[in-house]
């Protein structure tokens, strides 16, 4: 059980630390707001990060391979992804003005990485793999103990990735210039626009 729970969590941390969306959303948001707001991006996609991952560890991983439930919910990502990465570039044009925290900017920020989450076809691939993967760790067939004890280490992983993740942000935001906050808006904006495009390609 040892070896599958730190298995899972160095496949946690690398998940998690993989640049991507929900990255790109983090540093756009925690650049404008601080702390708060990038470990609420974070801790908003443990929601879409947990569900994956009990349908990875699932037979419903089968059910969302078929075009019809694949198709939908990558269109509905790319043009997700495409929406945000335009803001990103907006932001990287004319710079926000620093936010201070408010409910609604929080809740606001939950949401994205909850949504950005929730609608990233790319968890799909990361857990069917992962499962067949896992099936290997154990050798054989693992037992509702095991994936128990799997999920309770990956989610442990992303969970400690979320204020590290933020905590990074944070520090960019109070030791770095105006004009590399505009530069890491652009470039957010356009690996977000990236995603969207790759998504699409997918199809």
């Amino acid at each position: 059980m040892l070896s599958i729970f730190l298995a899972a969590v160095l496949f946690g941390l690398a998940f998690c630390a993989s640049p991507g969306a929900v990255f790109s959303e983090t540093l756009r948001r925690g650049l404008q707001g601080g702390f708060r707001p990038a470990l609420l991006v974070q801790l908003g996609s443990l929601i879409g990060d947990a569900l994956w991952a009990l349908i990875g560890l699932s037979s419903l991983a089968l059910l969302l391979a078929q075009d019809a439930v694949r198709q939908p919910l990558t269109l509905a990502s790319a043009a997700y992804l495409a929406w945000l990465g335009v803001q990103g570039l907006r932001d990287a044009w004319r710079p926000p003005q620093t936010l201070s925290a408010s409910s609604e900017q929080g809740r606001q920020a939950f949401a994205a990485g909850a949504l950005l989450s929730l609608s990233n076809p790319k968890n799909l691939v990361f857990w069917g793999a992962l499962g067949s993967a896992l099936s290997g760790l154990v050798a054989g067939p693992p037992s509702p103990a095991q994936l128990g004890v799997f999920f309770t280490g990956f989610m442990l992983a992303a969970l400690l990735w979320c204020f590290v993740c933020a905590l990074l942000v944070d520090w960019l935001r109070r030791h770095t210039s105006p004009r590399w906050q505009q530069v890491s808006y652009a470039m957010c904006g356009l690996l977000l626009l990236g995603c969207a495009g790759l998504a699409l390609r997918g199809l």
